[in-house]
């Protein structure tokens, strides 16, 4: 099995079926800060245009279904030896993402990668 550079926790992927079963399928974009303080953002899939300047990091599995992840290449090369889960806490995020009215917010949990994934992404 390939490792994985995208994680999403039982909590946040619970809110994922809820906001998919509002709004259809769903993408996040990894913020690079400013306003939305380096939030992870949730938006129907496609609101979001991703281009040559945006690496896809993986795809979370909610139920069978992809929910794809993106971050931009610039932010990339700051975490590209950083594994990341999706979770999701209380509190109102300052952004455009799909749960901020719902009283919570995504948040970004990140690791080093192992040796082994760092060998299995070409960055051993």
């Amino acid at each position: 099995m390939e490792p994985a550079r995208v994680a999403v926790t039982p909590e946040a992927a619970d809110l994922l079926r809820r906001l998919r079963a509002d709004h259809g399928p769903l993408m996040f974009h990894q913020s690079g800060g400013c306003c939305d303080g380096s939030a992870p953002m949730c938006y129907p899939a496609g609101e979001f245009r991703t281009g040559d300047s945006d690496v896809h990091l993986g795809d979370l599995d909610v139920d069978g279904e992809a929910v794809p992840v993106w971050m931009s290449q610039a932010q990339h090369e700051y975490w590209k030896h950083t594994h990341l889960t999706i979770d999701v806490v209380r509190g109102r995020g300052s952004g455009f993402s799909l749960e901020a009215p719902e009283g919570v917010r995504f948040l970004i949990r990140s690791r080093l990668l192992t040796d082994d994934e760092l060998e299995a992404f070409g960055l051993a």
